[in-house]
């Protein structure tokens, strides 16, 4: 498919603004993860900093419990109403959420509902984030030129890393800036504040969106009802879905929003350094997602969907053993940078690998259900888990039975999805009319 100057142009003002939303829901989605030990200080004091850790922790993973029922409603909105519009409601619950986040005071100042407030914002971004990620790979998907769907739909992990950065800067330089105290005071709050300080601009742009072509040509479901039912017919899809998902988001948490806590709680090492792993990872992770996605382009989803499964479950263990023996900032870096190579790899092929196999009708709300499903159960309590974990056992290299487990899931997922595979090199084809993928329910 030969393409003019003028619609490629157009093709990359799309994916510039689909991604920068998505950049601004994930910035503010993760800064809560990042800061977590000071928002525990602010809103869940205890005498043990270990269980106002916890509590903080707790509470960025029960937002997560809310992105199964924001990937039904808001997914199956956007399967109804449109990509474009469905992307500009995501972004403005996410955007209530943060200001939330950001503006209420401290449990010092008003006492219980200080947390019962924190936890309300965070649900509301979970159900933003819900069908935010769905929406996003389904609309760069159905943009994308023949055979480069994986590259495009890399763009949407590829905004995240950018977020990820940002924030991991923002803090370095903050910690440089502010003394300890103020950053426990009121620091923390600079990076939610700029955030919705960049809301009205992404608004604006995700507003100049335009609808894509595949949506308007596809068969819509009347009625909600008309495509739960739709749904339900695809359960066995959304949990292979939930299963592949499982190593993508167990890593993603693990490098980014854990680092931080891992690196200064567990392994005793600089604050100020450990995020500027971070800051490595998420650079490290921009540049393997789109090989992932080319490399799925050119030999096909499923090798590579097999193939980094089983390199985590062999080196998680000895890894982290080697950084627990040690730890410095360079064995961290090495650790994670090696973990990042297996994120990119296998998110770039699983992204368009689950556009792929689920039936345009529900393309949104079944991706985001299966995404969100795994975000919940394996990626959001990861930090939770993986601090559990090294307090029980007395082993910092425990979170590593974690990430095995998630890549043993996600390796008998992918070769059960096999039969659903897109050949390498197919830009589309459609998921109603693939073997063992079932049509609209009769009525």
């Amino acid at each position: 498919m030969s393409l003019t100057r003028e619609d490629r142009n157009r093709r990359i003002g799309s994916v510039f603004r689909v991604a920068t939303g998505n950049f601004l829901e994930q910035y503010d989605f993760f800064v809560y993860g990042i800061y977590a030990a000071y928002i525990g200080r602010t809103f869940f004091p205890t005498e043990n900093e270990f269980a106002s850790l916890m509590a903080s922790l707790g509470a960025f993973a029960i937002s997560f419990l809310m992105r199964p029922l924001g990937a039904i409603v808001l997914g199956a909105y956007i399967d109804r109403h449109g990509r474009r519009q469905g992307l500009i409601v995501t972004l403005a619950l996410m955007a209530l959420g943060t200001l939330t986040l950001a503006l209420t005071p401290g449990y010092a100042t008003i006492g219980v509902a200080a947390p019962i407030i924190i936890v309300l914002g965070r649900l509301l971004q979970g159900f933003s984030a819900g069908a935010e990620l769905g929406g996003v790979s389904v609309y760069l998907a159905e943009i994308a030129t023949p055979g480069r769907r994986g590259f495009y739909t890399s763009w949407q992990s590829g905004s995240q890393q950018v977020a990820v950065v940002f924030a991991a800067l923002l803090g370095a330089l903050l910690s440089v800036i502010l003394s300890p105290a103020d950053m426990a005071a009121w620091g923390w709050r600079v990076p939610l504040l700029i955030g919705c300080a960049i809301i009205p601009i992404i608004l604006w742009l995700r507003r100049s969106l335009e609808e894509t072509e595949e949506f308007r040509r596809m068969e819509k479901a009347k009625r909600t009802g008309e495509l739960l039912l739709l749904l339900r017919a695809q359960w066995a899809l959304v949990v292979a879905g939930l299963g592949l998902v499982a190593t993508t988001t167990t890593l993603f948490y693990f490098t980014t929003i854990y680092t931080p806590t891992f690196g200064s709680q567990a392994l005793h090492l600089d604050p100020t350094s450990v995020l500027g792993v971070t800051v490595c990872i998420g650079l490290s992770n921009l540049v393997w997602l789109p090989v992932g996605g080319s490399l799925s382009d050119r030999f096909g989803r499923i090798p590579l969907l097999v193939l980094v499964p089983i390199l985590a479950i062999v080196t998680a263990y000895p890894a982290l053993a080697w950084l627990a023996s040690a730890p410095s900032f360079g064995k961290l870096l090495a650790v994670e940078l090696m973990f990042s190579a297996f994120f990119g790899l296998y998110n770039g092929a699983m992204i368009p690998h689950l556009t792929e196999i689920i039936p345009p009708q529900i393309r949104t709300a079944g991706f985001s259900l299966a995404y969100s499903l795994a975000t919940a159960i394996f990626g959001g309590v990861t930090p939770l888990v993986s601090t559990y974990l090294i307090q029980v056992t007395g082993s910092r290299a425990a979170p590593a039975l974690w990430l095995a487990a998630a890549g043993a899931i996600s390796l008998v997922a992918a070769l059960a999805s096999r039969r659903y595979a897109v050949p390498a090199g197919r830009a589309t084809t459609p998921a109603s009319a693939r073997p063992g993928v079932a049509r609209s329910p009769r009525r």
